[in-house]
């Protein structure tokens, strides 16, 4: 994924959306992303549905937590390696702050029943902000009526919910369909010219 020349945008609203993101949303990285693309894709439009897409199953396949692999991509794509560096930080401050603010309290935070039950309530929040990522990416799939993605999409489905294979191996084994589809396009492109 290339940045597009001309595609500077200010670094300060990169920052402070990425702040802003970071520091209400709770659940992860998921829920992170969903918000990510209602901001850089469907307001700002920085960034297409597709190229959201890629960053999110780039950002889930790479080492780390996801929400920062996704700020990486984003800021990149956005406005280079200072777009990278600003998002980042937009991302990693506020949990940062957070945890260092909770740490100096935890056994009175952990032992506390209206935190446990707080953290409960949110739980059912996270899940439907997840089921909305799964739903809208899903969909996006849908869209390409590519037997193979549909395909691909099912089997990884059942493969976890069914078989209970690791992640892992559903992704490594995602990417090498990918790649072999990626090779099979290029092959038939050079035989067409």
């Amino acid at each position: 994924m290339e940045r597009s020349p001309g595609k500077r945008k200010p670094l300060a609203k990169l920052f402070f959306t990425m702040l802003y993101i970071s520091a209400f949303t709770f659940g992860g990285g998921f829920v992170i992303i969903t918000f990510m693309k209602r901001k850089f894709v469907d307001e700002f439009h920085w960034i297409d549905e597709q190229e959201m897409l890629d960053m999110t199953a780039l950002a889930q396949s790479s080492p780390g937590a996801i929400a920062v692999n996704a700020a990486i991509l984003v800021g990149y794509h956005v406005a280079g390696f200072a777009g990278m560096v600003a998002a980042v930080l937009g991302t990693i401050i506020p949990p940062v702050a957070i945890l260092s603010l909770i740490s100096l309290g935890y056994s009175a935070f952990a032992s506390n029943r209206y935190v446990a039950l707080t953290l409960r309530g949110m739980q059912a929040g996270v899940a439907a902000v997840i089921l909305d990522v799964v739903c809208s990416l899903g969909a996006n799939v849908l869209k390409t009526k590519s037997p193979v993605h549909l395909t691909v999409m099912v089997a990884a489905f059942l493969a976890t919910f069914c078989f209970g294979v690791n992640v892992v191996y559903i992704i490594l084994a995602a990417g090498l369909v990918g790649v072999v589809l990626a090779m099979y396009h290029r092959k038939r492109e050079g035989t067409e010219e």
